[in-house]
């Protein structure tokens, strides 16, 4: 192991070299060498050509994480989870076709570099089918310069998988929080695990090498066994990185609940505003049922733990991120991906493992845009891509789905007044469109699985029946014509009994959620 500077590590990298890091957000994000390489670059015009690989989302949404890496003739080519997060920069790389930019599922590319590690071929898996990752479809191409199929399909035993290929890796950046004279890497305050030992493993097994970027260096001997997540024998080189360049989220500096320092009381976390948002969280919420295994989405359905705590349940539930973390409560915002006060952490490829083989009983995600046949958008918005992150490994694996989000967007303005939801501005777009940017979500696939997916806004709530969307349910104060049908490009399907939303949750204070949860048997 060696300890040297950031620049140093900078130099390291080669034109052409493929890159991956572990990291979700600035969740384990090696901010500092991102700097560093991007500034050897605008000083040097050195590297070029370089491929970038990462399992979710990889920055603030503005200028930091990947975003250090959107120049032109730096980045040849990025293979992620998510786009949004990288910023407007890396936005405006691939809207000009000057990056090869592919999208695919979260959950594959965290199980890539096990099996770039044991040398596998390939990855199969169903997770991806009749999406727009599926090559019949777009192959996962975000913009015209991806060029390259990098996804097949296969079959075996007379189905159908996917078969993504697997590059060779050159350079491992992973974080941690210290590492020893020996190499050996800790992550005891990082709020989420990532998947280092995986990245790293890859880059040995190919012959590459191991930047860990940490807080600082401890004496040899320092750290338990078990406290260290990647052995010293498989790291090349450490480097420090500055306390604001180690961010625990992208939101947060460091919170030790995050972290499972300490345990905050879930009665001093604030409460939602009486807002559209609650009102589809509350709904939502609706849909647990006793001891529920849950995954939550960023955005709206990060509000449904929120509410889940304010009525009392917590404890009752476990409620989980794709990024490793098991029961407290997910953060939101610029902190999801962590929770308060979560049970376990566990590394990311390990999440999906449990999520791929039907571990969530729930699932609670957002919805961008959605058709007839129920199929859904959250990856390619108003054009722009935005990545698809883990929903399609979530939506296809889970016992049950619902997608949470307001009606109409742009612009929409409403309040709670006297029990009943009032529309001050109608949003400029409509969500629900006669056809969709792009299938982040497949209804027939669901269909035929017979899975139970839900459709909750603030106004009404869909579900997918015999692969239509059926309206069952409007709020109360609500127009039928003109707030629903005239908002929409299509007619849905109505259920023979159209019910009005439960009255209660357009209160200030709602104290339902427990005995509909406790009605149900899971």
């Amino acid at each position: 192991m060696k300890l040297i500077s950031q620049e140093k590590a900078a130099k390291l990298i080669k034109d052409g070299d493929t890159i991956f890091t572990s990291s979700f957000g600035m969740n384990g994000f090696p901010e500092e060498f991102a700097i560093s390489l991007e500034k050897r670059f605008l000083e040097t015009g050195n590297p070029v050509g370089l491929t970038y690989y990462n399992a979710a989302a990889s920055g603030n949404f503005g200028e930091k994480g990947v975003a250090h890496l959107a120049h032109e003739g730096l980045l040849k080519r990025i293979v992620t989870g998510h786009f949004g997060a990288a910023g407007p920069a890396m936005q405006k790389l691939i809207a000009e076709n000057k990056v090869e930019a592919y999208n695919f599922p979260q959950g594959v590319l965290a199980q890539v570099p096990k099996y770039i590690a044991s040398k596998k071929p390939a990855y199969i898996t169903r997770v991806g089918l009749g999406t727009f990752i599926d090559p019949r479809l777009e192959g996962g191409k975000s913009n015209e310069a991806a060029k390259e199929d990098l996804v097949d399909i296969i079959e075996i035993y007379g189905e159908e998988y996917m078969m993504y290929k697997i590059p060779k890796v050159d350079v491992a950046v992973i974080r941690g929080t210290y590492a020893d004279e020996n190499g050996n890497v800790t992550t005891e305050d990082e709020a989420i695990l990532t998947d280092p030992i995986a990245v790293a493993t890859a880059a040995k097994s190919c012959g590459g090498i191991v930047i860990a970027e940490v807080r600082a260096i401890a004496k040899a001997g320092s750290f338990h066994p078990k406290q260290i997540k990647v052995p010293g024998l498989m790291v090349d080189y450490i480097v420090i990185a500055q306390p604001e360049n180690h961010r625990q989220t992208s939101g947060t500096i460091f919170n030790p609940a995050f972290s499972g320092d300490l345990k905050i009381p879930m009665h001093s976390m604030p409460k939602m505003p009486l807002t559209e948002r609650k009102i589809i969280a509350r709904r939502a919420a609706m849909e647990l049922v006793p001891h529920a295994v849950v995954n939550v989405g960023v955005g709206i359905p990060d509000g449904v733990p929120t509410v889940a705590n304010e009525e009392g349940m917590s404890h009752e539930l476990s409620f989980g991120t794709e990024a490793g973390v098991i029961g407290g409560v997910p953060g939101q915002g610029l902190d999801f991906g962590s929770a308060y006060n979560p049970d376990a952490l566990i590394e990311h490829p390990q999440q999906f493992d449990f999520y791929d083989g039907g571990g969530i009983d729930v699932t609670f995600l957002g919805l961008g845009e959605s058709d007839y046949n129920g199929n859904v958008n959250v990856s390619k918005l108003g054009g722009k891509p935005v990545g698809v992150g883990g929903f399609v490994n979530i939506t296809q694996n889970a016992k049950k789905v619902v997608f949470c989000g307001t009606f109409t967007a742009g612009g929409l303005k409403e309040e709670i007044k006297d029990g009943k939801l009032v529309i001050l501005q109608e949003g400029k777009a409509k969500k629900f469109r006669n056809k969709i940017d792009q299938v982040s979500f497949s209804g027939a696939i669901s269909t035929k699985n017979n899975q139970p997916v839900l459709y909750v806004t603030e106004r009404a709530v869909f579900e997918l029946n015999e692969g239509k969307l059926t309206l069952i349910e409007i709020a109360p104060g609500i127009d039928l014509e003109k707030d629903i049908f005239a908002q929409m490009e299509f007619k849905p399907e109505i259920a023979k009994e159209l019910k009005t939303m439960d009255i209660d949750m357009f209160q200030e204070a709602w104290g339902g959620l427990k005995s509909i949860v406790h009605s149900k048997n899971k």
